[in-house]
């Protein structure tokens, strides 16, 4: 769970492509709601890729592979349910959206977005996420 004196997390931007180009699926969090991607705790004996899947699927429903490679990482300040506060860094993976499921564990806890990646950049508050999300146009036809 440690990655450099840093808690570890694994994320997804999930996205699909339609007529009007690639859309982005922001979530909010439980306790600010501000908004994010989905993301978690790795999964002992899961890729990271896998453990990505699995949280897009529990908090936003989406379904669909992730890449096997991280397409980068991004650091925040992670509250524990304790109140106490750390560092933690994401590995996220693109995860492309194939379908999205009527039914998830955290199925009205969330509110969601589909969003350009330039509108999904400006939402979130992390500037390497925004940075990651500003790229995912380039980074997805190349995948």
């Amino acid at each position: 769970m440690l990655h450099g004196g840093r808690i570890r997390q694994v994320g997804a931007i999930c996205y699909r492509t339609g007529a009007s180009g690639i859309e982005i699926l922001l979530i909010t969090t439980r306790d600010t709601g501000r908004w994010t991607i989905p993301k978690g705790w790795p999964i002992n004996g899961k890729a990271s890729h896998r453990a990505a899947e699995q949280e897009a699927f529990e908090e936003a429903g989406a379904k669909g592979p992730a890449s096997g490679i991280i397409f980068g990482r991004y650091a925040y300040v992670k509250v524990l349910s304790t109140r106490m506060r750390v560092d933690a860094v994401v590995d996220v993976h693109l995860l492309e959206v194939r379908r999205m499921a009527p039914r998830f564990p955290e199925r009205g806890q969330r509110k969601q977005a589909w969003l350009s990646p330039q509108e999904a950049a400006l939402r979130v508050k992390e500037p390497a996420l925004k940075r990651l999300l500003s790229r995912v146009h380039r980074s997805v036809k190349a995948w």
